[in-house]
């Protein structure tokens, strides 16, 4: 059982090396005996998060991730056993006794992805961050130190948020191709640029304070990850990828409008520096 355990746990960290880079360089900064349970949990999460680049309608987005909260709840369609990437997620929840609540919850979010309903306000935005970026640093957490996780739980909160703003503004322009607008309606109001400018691009001036404004909403929340503490170096692997966070907001500021349509992602080595770095001194 253990050798089947540890081959799937295999499989979970080969399929991050292609679904998620960054998280796949941070299970192999965590703890040996650590890097099997958070490729899993890893793996997952990037394989909700690209549904709809993998699907061309909503309906059979939901139908990929229903298959997925009918595994969490126990009623899989199909042998769970034959699918590793399934059997991995299921070894991680039982050996490290991870919520599967808020499992599910992270599913029901991903629904938004689907569609191209705008995000109505900051408190959304905040509350889709919650569910997706804040709980995964979070479960990453209880995976590495159970017993010092909660001290980095509203750590964790601001900082999911911090991420789910700079990865939005990573994906600005595939967004917009979509018709997605996840940038709060609030905001957008306030800078005075309507979801339909931003998606057209036809008003500059507005979309750059749109960004300026985005921009701020990311670092309010990484100032208060910082100022919230409470990161055991037990569980710094857990926050490693936030790291990127502040390189990606100093990028969108100086792009500014430009940032509806340039791509912002750092070098690869530079992100793996800057996680490398984070292990050591901490992510903010």
């Amino acid at each position: 059982m253990t050798d089947k355990k540890e081959a799937n746990y295999a499989h979970c960290l080969a399929a991050l090396r292609d679904t998620d880079r960054d998280r796949y360089l941070a299970c192999l900064l965590a703890p040996e005996e650590k890097r099997g349970a958070l490729a899993a949990l890893y793996a997952f999460y990037a394989e909700i998060a690209r549904v709809r680049d993998v699907v061309r309608e909503a309906l059979p987005g939901e139908i990929r991730l229903q298959w997925w909260r009918d595994l969490l709840e126990g009623k899989p369609d199909g042998d769970a056993a034959a699918n590793p990437l399934a059997a991995g997620l299921l070894a991680c929840i039982a050996e490290h006794r991870l919520p599967v609540a808020v499992l599910t919850d992270m599913i029901e979010a991903r629904i938004f992805d689907l569609y191209n309903d705008p995000m109505e306000s900051r408190p959304a935005l905040e509350g889709y961050a919650g569910e997706t970026a804040s709980a995964l640093i979070q479960l990453a957490s209880l995976v590495l130190d159970p017993q010092k996780a909660p001290q980095s739980a509203v750590a964790a909160g601001h900082a999911g948020v911090a991420q789910t703003v700079a990865g939005s503004l990573l994906m600005l322009p595939i967004h917009r191709q979509r018709g997605q607008v996840y940038l709060p309606g609030d905001l957008l109001a306030a800078t005075g640029l309507s979801p339909e400018a931003l998606i057209d691009g036809s008003d500059g001036q507005a979309a750059a304070r749109a960004v300026e404004a985005f921009v701020g909403l990311g670092r309010e929340h990484l100032a208060k990850a910082r100022a919230a503490g409470g990161i055991a170096p037990e569980n710094r692997a857990a926050f490693l990828t936030v790291a990127l966070v502040r390189p990606i907001l100093d990028a969108a500021e100086r792009a500014g409008a430009a940032a509806l349509d340039r791509p912002l992602q750092p070098a690869q080595w530079r992100r793996q520096w800057w996680m490398w770095r984070a292990l050591r001194r901490g992510p903010f």
